[in-house]
C-alpha cells in the first residue's frame, strides 16, 4: 500500500509539471504568434516580369530539343545573347520589334461569394494606376468568379472603372467562369475576350432563405421582432412571413434587376439587354453571337500574343495568414467549390 501510495504521489506531480510546462509553452507559443501577427499586418505588391519567365522556358524548351552534340555551341551562343541584353535596360527581350508600344499588366481574380479579393485588388489597382503611361499601356485581368454578393461585387466592378476612368486600355480574359457578379466586373472592360467553353452571363439576382415558422409553432416557441419604418424586416427566418413582406422582397429583387441592366448597359453599347438579362448562361463562342462577349481566346493565347512585342509583367498583392487564417481560407475554399460545383449543375448563382 505505502508503494502504492508513493506511486500515486509521484505520478500527481509528474502530471503537475507536465501540464505546468504545457501551459507555459502554451503561453509562449499564443505571444509568439501575436508578434509575428502584428510583424506582418502589412502585406507585400509583387511586380515581377512575365515576359522574363517566358524567356526562359523558351529557353529551356530550345535547349530541350538541341542535339547533344551540339549543346557547347548553343550555351555559348545563349551566354552572347544575354551579354548584348543586359546592355539594354529598357529592352528585356531583344525580339521586341517595338518597345514603345507600352507595358501589359496582368491581374489575377478568382473571386468567392463576398468578393472579400477586392481588398487585395484595390491594392493592385492603385499600384497600376502610379506607373501606367495611360497613352501605351494596358491591363490585362484573369477573372474567374460565378458571382455573389451584389454590394461586394459592385464594389470590384468599380476598381475596375478607376482603369477606365484613367483612360488604360483594360481588357477581361475569362477562361472558366464570368457569372453575375462576374459579369458585372467583366462588363466594364473596353474589350472581353473568353475561353471558347468559358460560361457567360447570368445577369438576374436570386435570394432564398428557409424559415422555421411552423416549427417553432408547433412546439409552442413564440418569436418577437420589433422595428421602427414599415419595411425595416421583410422576410424572416423564423417569424411568421406575410404577402406584404413578400411582394416587398421582390421589389426588392427587382430593383436590384434593373440596377444590374443599366450598369451592363452602360458599359456595352449596342448588346441587347433585356435579350440577355434573363438569368441564363452561354458558352464562350455563344456568348460571342448574343454580344455578351467580344473575342475567343484563352488568356494564355492572348499573353504570348502580347509578349511578342511588348513587356508584361504581373502584379500581385500578398499577405502572410496566420494559422487560424489558413484553416479559415481552407474551410472557405472548400464551400466555395461546393457552391461552383452546385453552379455548375444548376447555373443559377447569386448575384
Amino acid at each position: 500500500m505505502e508503494f502504492l501510495f508513493e506511486y500515486g504521489l509521484f505520478l500527481a506531480k509528474a502530471i503537475t509539471i507536465v501540464a505546468v510546462i504545457i501551459i507555459l509553452l502554451t503561453t509562449v507559443v499564443g505571444v509568439a504568434t501575436k508578434q509575428k501577427s502584428s510583424d506582418n499586418t502589412k502585406g507585400q505588391l509583387d511586380i515581377y516580369s512575365l515576359s522574363e519567365a517566358l524567356d526562359e522556358l523558351k529557353q529551356f524548351a530550345n535547349r530541350a530539343i538541341v542535339p547533344e552534340s551540339q549543346l557547347k555551341a548553343y550555351d555559348k551562343a545563349q551566354k552572347l545573347k544575354n551579354k548584348k541584353k543586359k546592355k539594354n535596360t529598357h529592352q528585356s527581350d531583344e525580339s521586341k520589334e517595338n518597345p514603345e508600344e507600352g507595358k501589359v499588366f496582368v491581374l489575377d481574380f478568382k473571386g468567392s461569394i463576398d468578393a472579400n479579393e477586392v481588398e487585395y485588388l484595390r491594392r493592385e489597382i492603385t499600384a497600376i494606376l502610379i506607373i501606367a503611361d495611360p497613352k501605351v499601356d494596358e491591363v490585362i485581368v484573369r477573372l474567374e468568379s460565378p458571382g455573389g454578393y451584389v454590394h461586394s461585387y459592385g464594389l470590384a466592378a468599380s476598381q475596375l472603372q478607376r482603369i477606365k476612368d484613367k483612360d488604360i486600355q483594360l481588357t477581361v480574359c475569362v477562361d472558366q467562369v464570368a457569372a453575375s457578379g462576374g459579369y458585372m466586373m467583366a462588363c466594364v472592360a473596353h474589350k472581353i475576350v473568353a475561353a471558347k467553353f468559358a460560361v457567360i452571363g447570368s445577369v438576374g439576382v436570386v435570394a432564398q432563405l428557409p424559415n422555421f415558422h411552423k416549427l417553432l409553432k408547433k412546439n409552442d416557441i413564440d418569436i418577437e421582432l420589433h422595428t421602427a419604418g414599415e419595411y425595416k424586416r421583410t422576410l424572416t427566418m423564423i417569424g411568421e412571413n406575410t404577402d406584404d413582406a413578400r411582394d416587398k422582397f421582390k421589389a426588392d429583387l427587382n430593383q436590384i434587376h434593373v440596377l444590374f441592366k443599366d450598369f451592363i448597359k452602360q458599359n456595352r453599347e449596342g448588346l441587347d439587354v433585356d435579350k440577355i438579362a434573363t438569368g441564363e448562361t452561354w458558352y464562350g463562342t455563344d456568348a460571342l453571337e448574343v454580344g455578351l462577349i467580344d473575342s475567343i481566346s484563352t488568356s494564355d493565347d492572348l499573353l504570348l500574343e502580347l509578349y511578342q512585342t511588348r513587356d508584361v509583367y504581373s502584379v500581385k498583392y500578398t499577405q502572410k495568414k496566420t494559422l487560424a487564417e489558413k484553416l479559415g481560407f481552407a474551410a472557405e475554399g472548400t464551400l466555395m467549390r461546393l457552391y461552383q460545383r452546385v453552379f455548375a449543375h444548376s447555373q443559377t448563382p447569386i448575384s
